[in-house]
């Protein structure tokens, strides 16, 4: 099996780099920092007008958990229809039940509506109650595409299990390893896996231009500086894209 790169980007310049570093294909969101949530319209326009990137779409209306109401399922029905409409190549969803299996109505409801569009269930399965169950029921659903960490923080923890998934699903679904993807680690993640497939944000840290800065007034969550920009490095991208490239 050919080697994947996916890159997680929630600006322009991450997406752009993306690009010039070689990967397949982007999953776009927004607010990376707090694990991803759906991006604006105008983003998505903006990276498929500027760059060539297959773009695979997270629909996550709000940080927190994965079981959804009524009404935010409704605008995540709603996201699909819009991306589908604008033309992205797929959307990366994931519901839950409360008992933490994969809320299957929901899934099927959000699916339906993709069309052709490549669907993907993104790392709620790390938090679900039988990632085993839930991974047969994924391809059920015609999912292309599983991101995981094995259920653990990170892929590297996950390490033993995100071998398992791969053995477990035969060809079936694709197996992305994803959380704390590094260069120097994929490699041996493959070795120990026979995974062929990552997703990595490639983050560096980029020092705010503004001269001028009020200290002690927080945005959003603290703890997190309001200068500093994270974005993807096209360094760490051609990197990983140098070893994918040998599978």
């Amino acid at each position: 099996m050919a080697g994947i790169l996916e890159v997680c980007a929630d600006s322009m310049e991450s997406a752009l780099a993306a690009e010039r570093g070689g990967a397949d294909r982007i999953e776009l969101c927004g607010n990376l920092v707090i694990g991803g949530t759906t991006p604006s319209q105008a983003l998505f326009e903006k990276i498929r007008k500027e760059t060539s990137l297959k773009i695979r779409v997270l629909l996550r209306p709000r940080f927190g958990d994965f079981c959804y109401s009524q009404n935010e399922y409704e605008i995540l029905k709603e996201e699909v229809k819009l991306f589908r409409r604008l033309g992205a190549d797929g959307i990366v969803i994931g519901c839950l039940n409360p008992d933490g299996s994969l809320n299957m109505e929901q899934m099927q409801g959000l699916i339906a509506e993709a069309g052709d569009m490549d669907v993907a269930l993104h790392r709620a399965f790390d938090v679900s109650r039988d990632a085993l169950e839930a991974l047969e029921q994924a391809i059920s659903l015609g999912c292309r595409t599983i991101l995981t960490s094995g259920q653990k923080n990170s892929a590297w923890e996950g390490r033993e299990f995100l071998a398992k998934l791969q053995q477990e699903s035969r060809g079936r679904i694709e197996i992305l390893a994803g959380s704390g993807i590094k260069p120097e680690i994929i490699d041996q993640l493959h070795e120990e896996t026979g995974i062929a497939s990552y997703h990595m944000s490639g983050k560096v840290v980029v020092e705010s231009k503004m001269t001028f800065r009020r200290e002690g007034v927080n945005m959003g969550l603290p703890g997190f500086s309001e200068y500093e920009i994270w974005q993807s490095s096209v360094e760490k991208i051609k990197e990983a894209r140098k070893i994918v490239d040998q599978f």
